[in-house]
């Protein structure tokens, strides 16, 4: 025995919803249940709707229970963040204020020892990844110092960058060719 549509609806009531949403699923499940309103059988509607009789069962308990508003798609809750608005605010104050060598047994911040640094300040276990994308959506980029080596003698770079004498940067050959060309 299928399950009763509700008498507070009508084919010509569903069908104008339909027109009305701007969601396209909303108004295949409205439309099929308008045929079985105007006297379709269910396994025609579900053919309407593209879906199986079981399906159509669902929607019309959900038209019965919420309306034409309740065939819409709900999203999902998902899982909750793991970093709230004040864990946010105190992970960007430390990195702004950067590690104490002493506290915090580093130099510099890694995403590891701040990681760290959740766990043993507000008992947050984050992996390396996750806290990787948050400091990415907070508007924090990885960067680095660049290496030095440690026995480089002093002024070796400057003298590496001075520029090159002007007679080095053109071909003497070239010059031959382009005057008598």
């Amino acid at each position: 025995m299928p399950i009763p549509l509700s008498p507070d609806y009508d084919a010509a009531g569903l069908r104008a919803a339909a027109r009305r949403s701007k969601d396209a699923k909303q108004v295949r499940r409205l439309l099929a249940l308008a045929a079985i309103y105007e006297g379709a059988s269910r396994t025609q509607a579900a053919a309407i709707g593209g879906v199986t009789v079981q399906i159509v069962r669902d929607w019309v308990v959900k038209l019965n229970t919420h309306g034409p508003a309740g065939l819409v798609d709900r999203r999902g809750g998902g899982t909750p963040p793991l970093l709230g608005d004040e864990h946010r605010r105190a992970l960007a104050q430390a990195i702004e204020d950067g590690p104490m060598p002493a506290v915090h047994g580093v130099v510099r911040w890694r995403v590891i020892d701040l990681c760290q640094w959740l766990w043993d300040a507000h008992a947050v276990r984050v992996s390396k990844q996750t806290l990787s994308r948050e400091l990415r959506q907070m508007g924090f980029r990885r960067l680095s110092a660049r290496p030095r080596h440690h026995a480089q003698a002093q002024g070796a770079i400057e003298a590496f960058k001075k520029a090159c004498p002007r007679v080095w940067t053109r071909s003497g050959a070239r010059r031959a060719l382009g005057a008598t060309a």
